[in-house]
């Protein structure tokens, strides 16, 4: 890999984006593919070529002109933001990280935002909508409020409905998720975008205890995940 490819790559990495790298099979020769590849008509056309595999997010080989390509798709991990250092959220970021998720915990409580609570988790403890934009959320983050409190649970939804998160989540009953919804309307939001709010939040397993609603919370993620619907912008 020449000095400029690895520049990309390590530059992609670093700034969470997804990273296309292809290498011609017979020479060696990498290239990265983006959109600065447009004034390059080879480099256009074998972007346009793996169009298929990169919708897919899948690594593969294509063909063309008499050349066999490598596509290497490189994803940055998923992530998931935690609203509310609560009880419910140990399980579901123990569960998470099992499941390949960067977790952070995000609560201006000192109280309950502790390392000894959450060892070897990132913990943010800045007000929820500050914490979320510092955070940049992108298409391979989720986003789940658990703290029952509006002033910050309703702060960090009006972030996390502005953004590209695949998934956003919070926690509470029927009626509590209907107050919450006149609240957001109040503040200006639409309906298409609220609908986005999985509330109350998980899948209907009959949950009770924290771990059994942080399983159905989790599953509801990787549900969301695995089956992509497009976010009402």
């Amino acid at each position: 890999m020449n000095v400029e490819v690895l520049d990309k790559v390590l530059y992609a990495k670093t700034n969470r984006k997804i990273i296309i790298l292809a290498t011609e099979l017979k020479n060696g020769t990498q290239v990265i593919l983006n959109d600065d590849n447009k004034s390059n008509k080879t480099l256009s056309n074998l972007k346009n070529k793996a169009n298929d595999l990169i919708k897919d997010h899948k690594s593969g080989v294509i063909e063309i002109d008499n050349s066999r390509w490598f596509i290497n798709i490189s994803l940055p991990p998923l992530r998931l933001m935690i609203v509310g250092a609560v009880h419910i959220a140990q399980p579901l970021a123990e569960i998470a990280a099992k499941s390949d998720f960067e977790i952070t915990i995000i609560d201006p409580r000192s109280t309950f935002a502790t390392n000894e609570r959450f060892p070897n988790i990132n913990i943010v403890k800045d007000w929820p909508a500050e914490a979320l934009k510092s955070l940049k959320i992108d298409s391979r983050t989720a986003v789940v409020t658990l703290t029952h409190d509006p002033k910050l649970d309703d702060s960090a939804l009006q972030v996390a409905l502005n953004s590209q998160a695949f998934y956003i989540g919070s926690l509470g009953s029927q009626k509590t998720h209907s107050a919450r919804i006149k609240r957001l309307e109040r503040a200006g939001f639409k309906n298409n975008k609220i609908k986005n709010i999985k509330g109350p939040i998980g899948i209907k397993i009959g949950a009770k205890s924290p771990s059994e609603i942080a399983i159905s919370i989790m599953a509801e993620i990787i549900s969301t995940y695995r089956n992509p619907k497009e976010l009402q912008l």
